[in-house]
């Protein structure tokens, strides 16, 4: 009998202005684009399928949710603004069955005190903040 191990599907979820890293306030957020991190993360998870998807809108970051939310094994999601002001996303994120974990690349708990409120962290298995791209690693070994 041959059993085949299905991959895991986990796609990497990114709000607005991620889609700037690299250029973007390089002493928070670091000099590497996601796209170059992103074939980074799938070197080292070969046995893992994928996936990302970056927007800087609200409901196209919503749809993404709603369209993998029942079939992927998980969600890393970093929301960058909306993460502070997003009812929408955390609705979603409750409205499907697929765990989502929460990424954030800078320490947002160090930041101005409106990062410090997150509408996602009660929706999510749990939150990585601070550790650079490296908590998106983390988040995908949780899985």
């Amino acid at each position: 009998m041959n059993a085949t191990k299905q991959m895991k599907k986990i796609l990497i979820l990114n709000g607005p202005n991620l889609n700037l890293l690299g250029k973007r306030e390089p002493g928070v957020y670091g000099s590497q684009s996601f796209d170059d991190y992103f074939e980074t993360l799938k070197s080292i998870f070969p046995d893992v399928e994928l996936h990302y998807f970056q927007s800087n809108h609200e409901g196209a970051l919503i749809d993404k949710i709603h369209e993998v939310g029942f079939s992927f094994d998980g969600i890393v999601i970093n929301a960058g603004g909306y993460t502070h002001t997003s009812v929408a996303l955390a609705d979603a994120l409750s409205s499907v069955t697929t765990p989502a974990v929460e990424v954030h690349i800078s320490n947002i708990h160090a930041r101005e005190s409106f990062r410090h409120h997150s509408y996602l962290t009660s929706r999510c298995k749990g939150i990585i903040a601070g550790l650079g791209l490296r908590g998106y690693e983390l988040a995908v070994r949780y899985f």
